[in-house]
């Protein structure tokens, strides 16, 4: 695992100014990478590579990057893992290829010099992100794992081509100038993270999950009229990202040919597929554990490698005192009948409040899912023994694990038959009464709310329920169940949003099942922008590399050819992967309401946050910053102070942004 960055420019430089360059940036990445760094520069190609390196394969010299091919053609600096990389190993030994170390940047090396990129890259069973230069062709190729689970950013500073794994090495490019894209932050507010392939950075990117992007040397300097926005496979290389794996391509033939078999049957594949991606990822030279949270995902995950482990796994929980928001018991409940080698740690208010001053620096681009806290805790906690760690993270998207999968369909099957007009009437009906009436009607209504989780008050939630009735399709009303500015347009200057594929009807999938529709956006979109990026900066912040077998390409694929039958029913969800689980696992331990990695953040914010949050919502901060409209936010902030609602959502996206942007107001203590 490491932290990469580079750039291609065309200006004429010395080789030891290029390196000097490259080591800066790659240095910026130094807790992606805390064992080892290198740099590998041609000063007459323009071309500077830069590594940090985490050592988990080939703990040696000879896994150091950046790494060439045999035979010279090739110069790569790669972070992630290849799963699959013993069995290439083993094809390329075969072909005649020689190997100096036994890691699997070495094996990628060999395998683009004998397949070619393209065909390589469609043969990799992993988590990366890669910037790979060809010296005979001189075109630089990137390409990221196919769910996302590594991050890869790219653009220009005048005529140098960036790259790097975080903003944060591009930033330390002497050419960059960073300019805040208004299009890009509102729909930050929208979905409390930035979506791909947008950054929060002027012609800055992020390259789409099962992407690559072919850059020569030419292309590179010529930076007007790209698009950043992918051609689907088979498109023409170069100028613009191209994809090998398509997410949409991989549910349209799982629905055309359904799996066929019994529920037995499906779950006997599954269990065999996931026993053997959680093989594949306990190949390691360093210490390793699991994330436990005592839920259905990752208690899966923990069963598989106990069960394939000659000694107890280490396990990892963290927990809260404050009631709904702790899940510890749950976790040592089944650490204890694994027989796992369990540890857990409560967490103080006063310890998540520190973590806090972290996370502008940490997340490096505005973020705004504030489970981010717990998760960077439990890194640290982890960290503290063990170097590589599995999570069950996925498991939510493939098997409709999420409550709004019940819920929208419930809202759906209810009032997508009416005429869109009747539909906005209700609305404006349901609208009438205030949030706050409709509390005192919880008793009567509550079930209708239950959808959105514990976060809120029963007025909120009902509130954002009939801002639903009047939805066109079930996209837009994915797209409002997940909005939390629900009109950024309001507390902007500028609040034009960007353009966004997630609400393109050429992208979306072609089937009438609702669940379905709204897996593949939490696929394409929540799952690497915000699940994914949260896990990656946290674990990544404390030199921690987390892997997730639920992310398997093989596991995602059988996924989407299961009826949707054999993942819910009855109103539970993720039916057949529970059936994998109670072969090792009691059902009692199990079965209970989800419940998700929350904090208790709306009473902090009234509480031990209120003069940190006060800080950075200060009117004259907001309007000295020139991108937001104070009013509004202020109004929210007062309200959700006097506790007559919940906005700690909306508040939160503020609070990260202004964080990120000023990185100047003292840390909450």
């Amino acid at each position: 695992m490491c932290g990469i960055a580079g750039f291609l420019t065309a200006a004429r430089q010395e080789a030891s100014e290029l390196s000097a360059v490259a080591t800066l940036m790659a240095t910026t990445l130094k807790t992606r990478g805390p064992d080892d760094g290198g740099d590998w520069v041609d000063g007459e190609a323009g071309i500077a590579l830069g590594t940090r390196r985490l050592a988990v394969i080939d703990l040696s010299p000879q896994g150091h990057q950046p790494m060439h091919s045999a035979c010279g053609r090739y110069a790569i600096t790669f972070n992630g893992e290849i799963y699959n990389f013993l069995e290439l190993r083993e094809e390329l030994d075969r072909l005649g290829h020689a190997f100096r170390g036994h890691s699997d940047t070495e094996v990628m090396l060999e395998a683009f010099s004998e397949w070619g990129f393209e065909k390589a890259l469609a043969r990799f069973n992993g988590m990366f992100a890669f910037a790979l230069w060809d010296r005979r062709e001189h075109v630089l190729h990137l390409g990221r794992d196919r769910l996302g689970e590594k991050p890869l950013y790219y653009g220009w500073a005048s005529r140098t081509f960036l790259f790097g794994s975080e903003l944060k090495a591009l930033r330390a490019h002497p050419e960059f100038r960073g300019e805040i894209n208004p299009e890009a932050l509102a729909l930050y507010l929208r979905y409390a993270y930035v979506p791909s392939p947008h950054s929060i950075y002027r012609g800055i990117y992020k390259l789409p999950p099962g992407c690559a992007l072919s850059l020569s040397r030419a292309m590179a300097m010529a930076p007007g009229g790209f698009d950043p926005y992918p051609r689907p496979i088979g498109g023409s290389p170069g100028g613009k990202p191209v994809r090998y794996w398509s997410a949409r391509e991989v549910a349209q033939r799982g629905l055309a040919d359904p799996f066929r078999g019994t529920e037995q049957q499906a779950a006997d594949q599954l269990d065999t597929l996931l026993r053997d991606s959680v093989q594949r990822r306990m190949i390691s030279d360093v210490p390793l554990g699991v994330l436990l949270s005592g839920g259905v995902d990752s208690s899966t995950v923990t069963a598989l490698m106990q069960a394939q482990s000659p000694r107890p796994v280490r396990s990892f929980t963290i927990g809260f005192r404050e009631q709904g928001f702790d899940e510890a018991a749950h976790a040592h409940a089944v650490a204890r009948h694994l027989g796992t080698d369990h540890t857990e740690l409560y967490v103080s208010p006063g310890d998540a409040l520190d973590a806090i001053a972290r996370l502008p620096t940490l997340y490096d681009e505005p973020f705004a899912d504030s489970s981010q806290i717990p998760t960077f805790l439990l890194s640290a906690l982890v960290r503290g023994h063990v170097t590589v760690a599995l999570s069950g993270d996925g498991g939510d998207e493939l098997f409709a694990g999420y409550n709004r999968y019940l819920m929208g369909r419930t809202v759906w099957r209810t009032v997508g038959w009416m005429p869109q007009a009747l539909r906005r009437a209700g609305e404006r009906l349901l609208r009438v009464p205030s949030p706050e009436r409709w509390e005192r009607l919880a008793g009567r209504f509550s079930f209708l709310a239950k959808g959105y989780g514990t976060q809120g008050t029963f007025g909120d939630k009902f509130h954002k329920l009939a801002n639903v009735l009047a939805m066109p399709n079930p996209e837009a009303l994915y797209c409002r169940l997940v909005t939390f500015w629900e009109d950024p347009a309001e507390v902007l200057r500028e609040g034009r949003e960007g353009y966004l594929p997630l609400m393109d009807p050429r992208y979306w999938l072609d089937t009438s099942d609702f669940v379905a529709r709204m897996m593949y956006l939490d696929l394409v979109s929540y799952l690497p922008d915000d699940i994914l990026t949260k896990v990656d900066r946290a674990s990544m912040g404390t030199s921690l590399e987390v892997r997730v077998p639920m992310l398997d390409h093989r596991v995602v694929e059988f996924a989407w050819r299961l009826p949707m039958s054999m993942k819910i029913r009855g109103g539970q969800t993720k039916r057949v992967l529970r059936r994998v689980l109670y072969r090792y696992v009691p059902r009692e331990l199990i079965e209970r309401p989800k419940m998700g990695f929350g904090i208790p953040l709306a009473e902090w914010l009234r509480g031990p946050l209120r003069d940190w949050a006060e800080a950075l919502l200060d009117a004259r901060q907001l309007r000295d910053g020139g991108l937001f409209q104070p009013a509004p936010i202020r109004a929210k902030w007062e309200e959700h102070l006097s506790g007559r609602r919940n906005w700690q959502a909306q508040l939160w996206c503020v609070l990260m942004f202004e964080a990120w942007r000023t990185a100047s107001v003292p840390a909450p203590r």
